[in-house]
Order: C-alpha cells, then sequence, then structure tokens
C-alpha cells in the first residue's frame, strides 16, 4: 500500500447529492482516496482531476492499493464546526473512510468527530467498512443523542469470501455485523447501509430477507439500499476481481448487468424485493432505496412508481434524462 499525503481546502462543506438522499447536509471527508480496494468504488472516476494526484505523482486509475490523506484535516474541520452558521448533519464520510489504515494511523476519524461534536448544532452520520471504529464508540456514547453509527454491509455472511475478494482491505462481514450489533447493545443509534447489493452476490431475496432481519436485530433507525452504479470502470474491474480469485458465477452475474435492459431488470427486482422484505420484516417507513432511474426501461420505471414506498427518486426523479451519476458509497 502507497500512503501520500495531502492538503485539503476545507473541512466541513455542504453535500447536495447527499442532501437529496436523505442522509446529510454536510461532508467531511479525511482525503480523497482510502486504502481498502473496493473493485466496484467510482472515487477515482470523481476525483480524478483533484490535485492530489498529481501531487503525489500517481494515476488515479492505477491498479494499485493507494491511499491520499490529510493528515491535519481535523484542524479545518474544527475551524468550520466553529465557524459556520448553518449547521446540520454531517456524514463521515462520502468518499473515503476515515477508518481505513491510514485514517487509523493518524487517529482521524476520532479526532474529527471530536472536532464537530465539540460545537452545538451539529450531528454526525457515520459510515465506514472498518470495524477499527469500535475503538471510538466511548467518543460517541458521550454524544450518543448526536451520531448516527453505520457500517456499510455489502452482503451475508454466507458470501463473506466472494466479498472479500472485491473489498480486500475491509473488515470482514461478520465483524462490520458484529461492531453494528455491539453498537446497539451500547445504546448507540444505529442505521443500515446496504449498498451496493451487487448481482448474484447479494441480490437474492433470501440474502436480502436476511440482511433486513440483521438491521432490525441492530436497531437500525433507517435503512439505506441500492443498486451498483453500471457507468464507468466500476462493474469491470469488479468481474475481474471475482474471476481472479475463482468465483466465476459471481463474475458472469455481474458481468450481465453490463447491459441496460438487464441492469434495469435487475435495479427493479432489487427495489420490489427490499420493498417486500422490509415490509414482511418490519416497517416500510424505514426504507430509503436510492433509485437513479436515468438509463432504466419505462416499463421497469413505471413499475417501481407504481409502489414507490421507500424509494429516493434521484437524478431528475426519471421524468427526464439526468446527467447526474450516482456514486458508489465506499
Amino acid at each position: 500500500m502507497e500512503i501520500h499525503l495531502t492538503q485539503l481546502k476545507s473541512g466541513i462543506r455542504p453535500t447536495p447529492g447527499f442532501a437529496k438522499k436523505k442522509l446529510a447536509e454536510f461532508a467531511v471527508n479525511v482525503g480523497v482516496r482510502c486504502s481498502h480496494g473496493c473493485t466496484y468504488c467510482s472515487v477515482a472516476a470523481s476525483m480524478r482531476m483533484h490535485h492530489a494526484y498529481k501531487d503525489a505523482g500517481v494515476s488515479p486509475f492505477e491498479n494499485m492499493i493507494l491511499a491520499i490523506v490529510d493528515p491535519h484535516i481535523d484542524d479545518a474541520v474544527r475551524h468550520d464546526a466553529r465557524t459556520m452558521r448553518k449547521r446540520g448533519m454531517v456524514q463521515l464520510c462520502t468518499i473515503v473512510d476515515a477508518w481505513a489504515p491510514e485514517g487509523v494511523m493518524y487517529d482521524l476519524g476520532r479526532k474529527c468527530l471530536e472536532a464537530i461534536l465539540a460545537e452545538p448544532g451539529w450531528t454526525v452520520r457515520i459510515l465506514t467498512k472498518n470495524v477499527a471504529v469500535m475503538k471510538d464508540f466511548d467518543v460517541v456514547q458521550r454524544y450518543r443523542d448526536r451520531v448516527l453509527v453505520g457500517m456499510s454491509i455489502t452482503g451475508t455472511p454466507d458470501k463473506a469470501d466472494v466479498i472479500q475478494a472485491i473489498e480486500p482491505f475491509a473488515s470482514p462481514i461478520p465483524e462490520r455485523i458484529a461492531s453494528m450489533k455491539e453498537a446497539h447493545r451500547l445504546g448507540l443509534r444505529t442505521y443500515a447501509m446496504f449498498c451496493p447489493l451487487l448481482p448474484g452476490i447479494s441480490d437474492d431475496p433470501e440474502q436480502i430477507d436476511e440482511l433486513i432481519q440483521t438491521a432490525r436485530e441492530f436497531g437500525a433507525e433507517e435503512v439505506f439500499m441500492e443498486g451498483v452504479n453500471a457507468r464507468g470502470k466500476a462493474l469491470p474491474n469488479t468481474v475481474t476481481g471475482l474471476e481472479e480469485c475463482g468465483y466465476v458465477f459471481e463474475a458472469e452475474a455481474t458481468d450481465d448487468v453490463r447491459t441496460r435492459a438487464v441492469w434495469s431488470d435487475y435495479v427493479r427486482r432489487l427495489v420490489q424485493d427490499s420493498q417486500r422484505s422490509v415490509r414482511k420484516y418490519w416497517d416500510i417507513d424505514k426504507l430509503r432505496f436510492l433509485l437513479y432511474p436515468t438509463g432504466m426501461k419505462p416499463e421497469d420505471v413505471a413499475a417501481i412508481r407504481a409502489d414507490d414506498a421507500g424509494v429516493i427518486w434521484l437524478g431528475k426523479e426519471g421524468t427526464k434524462a439526468s446527467k447526474e451519476v450516482s456514486p458508489v458509497l465506499s
């Protein structure tokens, strides 16, 4: 793994895209790339023009485990938390993981949490794939009413080995689930983040049922779900990662959704199976299915519109073609 240091221009900044997703009004990111190495991550494409890549002398598309982090980002966060007038929910983080190894090396997750929560009017939504966040549960406990703990869980434990092939340096799925149950045991506020649910890996109705029941077990206040973004190199990279580890069926299923018709059908089924499962095992009001309908077949969009309980329509809400790309939460 290569770790490069950079300096970011701001600590807390508005995030209109995540506000539309009902996740947060503001974002804090500790860098521009983390070392979890998720094959489907679209951050390299969306951040490819950032000066940090040029400064480091690396390409955003190099096939390597690379982290670019600001070791002093908490100073900027502390300043912004103190001086910004408008305040609200901050997501930590939206494009990188503050508890990835490089974040832990500089203790950035904890420092940013403390910097934000030291000022009134701020709340925090934690999103991570690393159980290293558990060492900071003491901070969350001090501000338990103002923090939501979330772990990105992209499949069920029986698929842990498959998921490890495409999320090689994130914590294993069973550990992520255990960390959420521990958060709930400690009385912390939690939410579920099941994004993305990949074809052939986590889109089976029985797997969705298991995930929803797991979210109920750790007391999730909200359940976010999403299909995989079919644009860019995310899917080809995922197919390659699966093939290299011998997961042929999963690779073929992922490769299939690169075509519009198959991807559209996959997303429609995912929405409907998610709704069915949440209604059966919990409360449909908790569902937040993030849907960019651009590129879907009209009949699939119509089917979802006929029952769109829990669906958050993004882009142009399916009425016109949208140029907005949905970044995969990483």
